[in-house]
């Protein structure tokens, strides 16, 4: 990894501990109601970016879904991905910055109708999400089997622009958003745990909002 990389990721971990995003003109405050886990803050206009600095540019037709580790496949093109049953969710979305939005309007494919057309070994206990720019998360199987866990290219009824991580990102609403990998590239089947790029960075390994599990 090059300087100025190490500097790019040094900057958004000072971003994250301080808990503030990229936005201009966009409105948060503190709500109190059931669905606002403890510490965040509703966003009231827009959608925080909060990226690694790299916001790659993939045209739908070149991009690809590589599908390996304990499994046989297959991967997928776009054409490939569009085919696959298609859902719309509406859920709410939490970041381990602080700030939270209500309502997201999502559409892609569940995990669990993406997982009925893999053959993925017994013995896969884990995954991890590989991006287009070099980041990674993990999750175990279990987190991924929840609702509304999903494969998405659609937010707000348009498609997901590059700087929240189109052409296709991961969509885990019940976890902060750093588990929803953006400019998803590869999903790898994995036999044990493994941590991904902010995981061995001090992030915790699950990352439930609800109990704050922000930092390990």
């Amino acid at each position: 990894m090059s300087e100025h990389d190490e500097k790019i990721i040094k900057a958004k971990q000072n971003i994250a501990e301080k808990g503030v995003a990229e936005g201009k003109g966009t409105g948060m405050f503190p709500v109190t109601k059931d669905r606002l886990p403890p510490g965040q803050k509703l966003v009231t206009t827009g959608w925080p970016v909060l990226d690694l600095g790299l916001r790659p540019e993939i045209k739908t037709e070149e991009w690809k879904l590589e599908i390996s580790g304990a499994t046989d496949g297959p991967s997928f093109n776009w054409d490939e991905f569009l085919a696959l049953p298609q859902t719309k969710l509406k859920t709410d979305l939490h970041c381990v910055t602080t700030w939270s939005i209500y309502d997201a309007q999502v559409e892609g494919v569940l995990w669990v109708d993406f997982l009925s057309r893999l053959n993925v070994k017994p013995e896969a206990t884990h995954a991890m999400f590989h991006a287009y720019d070099g980041y990674t998360t993990n999750l175990p199987l279990s987190e991924l089997a929840l609702p509304n866990v999903a494969i998405v290219h659609s937010f707000g009824g348009k498609p997901l622009t590059r700087e929240h991580g189109g052409p296709v990102r991961m969509w885990v609403p019940h976890l902060y958003a750093w588990k929803g990998a953006k400019w998803l590239k590869g999903i790898e089947f994995l036999t044990e745990d493994k941590r991904g790029f902010w995981e061995v960075r001090g992030y915790h390994n699950h990352g439930d909002p609800w109990k704050e599990e922000r930092y390990s």
